[in-house]
C-alpha cells in the first residue's frame, strides 16, 4: 500500500534588497505620476516638437542608409564589383582610435580627499567591465566615425548590481532640436538641445521589468505598434543593406512578444527638464521623470567637429564620392577585359554564307568562299589607357590624405620603396593627426566619467549601499568594501583624460631625458637617489605596487607616512634626532595644510641645522686632535686646538630634537 507523503512546505525567503528596490520603484512611479498631473498639454507639445525634428532629419537618415549600403558592399549587381575604399578607410581610422585607449584619472580638489580619489579610481576600473565599457567604446567610436557624432545615453543606475549602465543610441532613430549645436551646448548652455529623443520598441514584459513605467494597461498594441515608425524604417534600411527581407513583415501580432512603439523624449515643461515616454501613437504617457538639472544625460562624441555645427565631418563624407567613382572605373575596366576576350567582328557575307559558323567551337573548321584574308576583321575600339590608373591612384591618395590612412597604416606595403627616415616621419605625422581626434574624444570621455560619478552621488545611499570591489596589484588580488563615505567627496574631484598613445610617447621622451640627467646627478652625494630610481620606474610604466617590491619603503618613509595621519588632523608629531630629515620633508609635503604640518616641517629644518653644526664641530675637533698629535703640517703639537662652544654643545645634548613639541 502506497504511503501518503506530506507535501513539502514552501519556504518563504526574505530578500531585503529586492523588496526595498521594488518598493522604491513603486514609490517613484507613484510620485512621478502624481507630480505630473494632467499630461494633455505636454503630449501636444511633444507631438509638435517631434514633427519638427522628423521633417528636419529625414533627408539625413536616407543619406546614411545609402552609405551603409556602400559600406558593407552587399546590395549591388552580382556581375559587378564594388570598391571597398569606404570600408578600409573607416576601419583603419576606427582601429587606430579604438586601440588608443583613453585613461581617466580622478584627482582630488582638497587635501582630505586623497584617499577617496584613490578609491574612486579603483571603483572606475572595476566598473569598466560591469558597464561593458569596451564594447560600448567600439560602438561609440564606430558611430562617431561613420555618422560624424555619436550619442551615449547615461541615466540608469542598476540597484541590484550597484553600477551605472550606459547605452549607445542608434543615431538613425534619434530626433533633435534643429537649432542645437550639441546636446548640452557650451559652458553657458547656449545652443543646447531644447528637446530631443528617440523611438524605441519594447514589450510589456520589458517595461514591467524596468519598474519605471505606469498605466501599462492603457497601451493598445493596435494603436501605433503596427504602423510604420522611424525605428521600422531604419530597421528596413539596415536589412536592405545586408540583403535581408523587410523586418516589418516579421513582427508578432499576438502573444507576450508584441512590441509597442514608444517615443522617449527630453523636453522642458513647466520650467523643468523632464524625460517622458509616450505610447499609443504618442497619446499616452507611460513614464514621467523630472531631472534635477537642465542637463540632458546624453554624452555626444564628435569625430571631426566643425565649430558652431552639430554634424561636423565624418569618414563617409570624405570617401563616399571617391568609392563610387572608383567602382565605376573598375567596372568599366572589367567590361573592357571581357570585351577583349569576346570581341565583335566584321565579316564578308559573300565569303561566309552561314552566320552560325562564327559561333565558337574547339577545333572547328569554317568554310570560306575564296581567299580567307579579309573575310573577318575585329571591330576597332578604344582601350582603357593609363589615365584610368592615374585617376584611381589620385582618388586613393586623396582619401588617404584626408583621413591620415597611408598604405602602411592599412597593413599594406608601400607601392614603392621609401627610406626609413621618411617612413618614420610619415608615421609620426599620422599619429599626430590621430592624436588630435583622440583629444577631441577626450572631451566626451571626461563628460562620461563625470556622469558616472554623478550617478553614484545620486543613487549610492549612505548607511544602506555597500559594494565589494576587486583590486588587482603586484602583490595579488584583494577585495575592499566601499560605502558612500569612501567614494563621495564634499567637492567633486577633477577628471584628467589622457590618450594612451600620446601619454606613452611623452613618457618615453621623459624617460630618455631622465636617464641622461641621472648619469650626471648621481655624482652629487646629496642627491636623492631613491627618488630618482622611483621616478625612473614610474616613467618605465611600473605600478606603485611593483615599485614597492623593487624599492621597499624605508623606515623613515613608513614613519613619516604614519606621522602624516596625525598632521592631517592637526595633531603634534614628534621629531626624532635619528630621522632622515630629507625623506621626512618629502613625505610631509603630501600631508594636509595644517598648523601642525608647518610646525613639524620647521622642526625638521631646525634639526637639519643643528646636525650641520654638530658635524662641523666634530670636524673641527678631529682637526684639533690631529694637530695636537703633530699630524697636521705647519701646526705644532698642542697649538690651534679650538674650544667647543658651550651653548652649541648644550643644544646638541639637550632633548630638544627628541621631544620637540612645536607650538601650534
Amino acid at each position: 500500500m502506497a504511503t501518503m507523503t506530506k507535501p513539502a512546505e514552501e519556504k518563504l525567503t526574505y530578500e531585503p534588497e529586492k523588496l526595498d528596490s521594488e518598493l522604491e520603484s513603486e514609490l517613484v512611479k507613484l510620485e512621478n505620476r502624481t507630480k505630473a498631473g494632467d499630461f494633455r498639454n505636454l503630449v501636444e507639445q511633444i507631438k509638435a516638437e517631434y514633427k519638427l525634428s522628423y521633417d528636419y532629419l529625414k533627408p539625413k537618415w536616407e543619406e546614411w542608409a545609402l552609405r551603409l549600403t556602400l559600406y558593407n558592399n552587399q546590395k549591388r549587381d552580382k556581375d559587378a564589383i564594388g570598391d571597398p575604399l569606404l570600408f578600409s578607410t573607416h576601419q583603419t581610422v576606427l582601429a587606430s582610435l579604438y586601440t588608443d585607449k583613453l585613461s581617466s584619472l580622478f584627482v582630488p580638489r582638497e587635501e582630505g580627499d586623497v584617499d577617496a580619489a584613490e578609491n574612486i579610481n579603483h571603483l572606475a576600473k572595476y566598473d569598466f567591465s560591469d558597464m561593458g565599457k569596451d564594447e560600448l567604446d567600439y560602438e561609440w567610436d564606430w558611430d562617431a566615425s561613420f555618422f560624424g557624432r555619436a550619442l551615449c545615453l547615461f541615466m540608469e543606475f542598476n540597484r541590484q548590481m550597484k553600477v551605472p549602465l550606459p547605452e549607445i543610441i542608434d543615431v538613425m532613430t534619434f530626433l533633435r532640436d534643429p537649432r542645437a549645436k550639441s546636446v548640452n551646448g557650451d559652458r553657458k548652455g547656449r545652443n543646447r538641445a531644447r528637446f530631443c529623443g528617440r523611438e524605441v520598441r519594447l514589450t510589456k514584459q520589458e517595461m514591467e521589468d524596468a519598474g519605471v513605467y505606469f498605466d501599462l494597461n492603457a497601451l493598445d498594441y493596435s494603436k501605433g505598434s503596427s504602423t510604420e515608425s522611424q525605428v521600422d524604417q531604419n530597421r528596413a534600411r539596415r536589412a536592405a543593406a545586408q540583403g535581408l527581407a523587410d523586418p516589418r513583415n516579421f513582427n508578432p501580432s499576438k502573444g507576450d512578444n508584441q512590441e509597442h512603439r514608444l517615443l522617449e523624449w527630453f523636453t522642458i515643461w513647466k520650467g523643468k527638464r523632464v524625460f517622458v515616454t509616450l505610447g499609443n501613437e504618442q497619446s499616452t504617457v507611460v513614464r514621467y521623470h523630472e531631472l534635477s538639472s537642465i542637463f540632458i544625460p546624453i554624452i555626444d562624441r564628435a569625430m571631426y567637429p566643425i565649430s558652431h555645427d552639430w554634424d561636423g565631418v565624418s569618414v563617409p563624407d570624405i570617401v563616399e564620392d571617391k568609392q563610387r567613382a572608383r567602382a565605376v572605373i573598375q567596372n568599366l575596366g572589367l567590361k573592357g577585359i571581357k570585351a577583349n576576350l569576346h570581341p565583335m567582328y566584321l565579316y564578308d557575307t559573300n565569303r561566309i554564307k552561314n552566320r552560325f559558323d562564327l559561333d565558337f567551337g574547339f577545333n572547328k573548321h569554317i568554310p570560306v568562299d575564296g581567299d580567307t584574308n579579309g573575310a573577318m576583321t575585329p571591330v576597332q575600339r578604344s582601350h582603357i589607357g593609363t589615365d584610368a590608373d592615374w585617376i584611381l591612384k589620385m582618388m586613393d591618395v586623396a582619401a588617404q590624405k584626408a583621413t591620415a590612412t597611408p598604405d602602411m597604416a592599412q597593413g599594406m606595403q608601400n607601392q614603392q620603396d621609401r627610406p626609413l627616415g621618411e617612413t618614420q616621419i610619415v608615421e609620426g605625422n599620422k599619429d599626430r593627426r590621430y592624436s588630435l581626434t583622440a583629444k577631441v574624444f577626450g572631451w566626451s570621455e571626461k563628460r562620461f566619467w563625470q556622469q558616472w560619478y554623478s550617478l553614484y552621488k545620486t543613487h549610492f545611499q549612505a548607511g544602506i549601499d555597500k559594494k565589494m570591489v576587486r583590486i588587482r596589484g603586484a602583490l595579488g588580488t584583494k577585495f575592499r568594501p566601499f560605502t558612500r563615505e569612501n567614494i563621495i567627496t564634499e567637492v567633486d574631484p577633477d577628471i584628467e583624460i589622457e590618450s594612451k598613445a600620446v601619454a606613452d610617447a611623452e613618457r618615453m621622451m621623459k624617460l630618455q631625458i631622465w636617464n641622461n640627467y641621472l648619469g650626471v646627478v648621481v655624482s652629487d652625494p646629496t642627491s636623492n637617489k631613491r627618488y630618482a630610481l622611483r621616478k625612473l620606474g614610474r616613467l618605465a610604466g611600473l605600478d606603485n605596487d611593483e615599485l614597492d617590491i623593487l624599492l621597499p619603503p624605508t623606515i623613515d618613509e613608513m614613519k613619516s607616512d604614519d606621522e602624516n595621519k596625525l598632521l592631517n588632523v592637526n595633531k603634534i608629531a614628534e621629531v626624532d634626532e635619528n630621522d632622515d630629515d630629507n625623506v621626512h620633508l618629502e613625505i610631509h609635503n603630501k600631508a594636509a595644510d595644517t598648523s601642525a604640518k608647518y610646525a613639524h616641517i620647521q622642526a625638521h629644518k631646525r634639526a637639519m641645522m643643528l646636525k650641520k653644526i654638530q658635524q662641523r664641530q666634530l670636524e673641527q675637533q678631529a682637526m684639533a686632535t690631529a694637530a695636537a698629535q703633530g699630524n697636521v703640517p705647519g701646526i705644532q703639537p698642542g697649538q690651534g686646538q679650538p674650544q667647543p662652544n658651550p651653548e652649541v654643545t648644550k643644544k646638541l645634548v639637550s632633548p630638544t630634537i627628541q621631544k620637540n613639541k612645536p607650538t601650534v
